[in-house]
C-alpha cells in the first residue's frame, strides 16, 4: 500500500510525501528490483505493484501487455498540453505515442511518464501517414470540424491511432486529410472547443470502454 507521510514546508504547513521509504530487510529478490530504490525508498508516481522496480523492468512488463491503441499528436507550436496527453496515454498503456512535427516537445505535463512509453517522432504529416500505411493502422482524427461525426455512440477499431491537433488551432489541414474518419466530442456549453488534453482523455476512455475488460 502506498504511504503518504506529512513533510514540513514552513511553519505550520505540511504536504503529503507520496510513495514508500526504504524497504525493510531482508530485501526481496529478483532482477526487477533496483537496489538504490530498496535502500533509499521509492517516491515515484507508480502503481504499488511496481514499487522498487527499475525503469527498464517496468517498461519490459508494460511491453508484455501493451494495448493496440496508439496516440499521435501534432507538435508545431510546442503546445503545453502534449505532456498531459502523453501522461494519459501511459495510463491506458498504449502501444506507442507519435510526435508529429518538432522533435522537441513540452514534457512538463508528462511527469516523466514518457520513460515508460515508446515515443516515435515523425517530421511531417506525410511521414506519419506512410508509417501508418506500412503498419496497416487506421488514423482516427479527434477534432470538432464541420466534417466530424459524433464520438458518442461511435465504434472505434481496436487497432488504431487517435490523432490530436494543437490547443486552439486544432488539427492541421494536412492532418485532417490523412484521417480515415473524424470524430468530435459533444459539448453543451458556450465554448467552441475543450482543452486538448481533456479531449484526449475522453477519446482514450471511449476506446477503452469498447476494448478493455473492467477490472474487478
Amino acid at each position: 500500500m502506498e504511504i503518504k507521510t506529512p513533510a514540513v514546508i514552513g511553519p505550520g504547513e505540511f504536504f503529503p510525501v507520496v510513495g514508500v521509504g526504504p524497504h525493510p530487510l531482508p530485501w526481496p529478490t529478483g532482477d526487477q528490483y533496483d537496489p538504490e530504490l530498496l535502500e533509499n525508498g521509492d517516491r515515484r508516481n507508480v502503481l504499488d505493484h511496481y514499487r522498487y522496480w527499475s525503469v527498464p523492468a517496468i517498461v519490459a512488463d508494460l511491453d508484455s501487455k501493451r494495448h493496440k491503441l496508439q496516440i499521435a499528436i501534432e507538435n508545431w507550436q510546442h503546445d503545453l498540453n502534449i505532456g498531459s496527453v502523453v501522461r494519459t496515454a501511459n495510463a491506458f498503456n498504449v502501444s506507442a505515442v507519435h510526435i508529429i512535427g518538432k522533435r522537441d516537445w513540452n514534457k512538463r505535463g508528462a511527469m516523466v511518464t514518457d520513460r515508460y512509453l515508446t515515443v516515435i517522432h515523425h517530421p511531417t504529416i506525410a511521414d506519419f501517414a506512410t508509417w501508418c500505411s506500412n503498419n496497416s493502422l487506421p488514423i482516427i482524427g479527434i477534432d470538432n470540424v464541420p466534417t466530424s461525426r459524433n464520438l458518442e455512440g461511435s465504434a472505434l477499431p481496436e487497432s488504431c491511432v487517435l490523432l490530436f491537433g494543437q490547443e486552439g488551432a486544432g488539427m492541421s489541414d494536412e492532418g485532417i486529410e490523412i484521417c480515415e474518419v473524424l470524430y468530435a466530442i459533444e459539448q453543451y456549453g458556450s465554448t467552441r472547443s475543450m482543452n486538448a488534453s481533456a479531449a484526449g482523455a475522453i477519446a482514450m476512455y471511449h476506446w477503452a470502454l469498447q476494448h478493455l475488460p473492467r477490472k474487478s
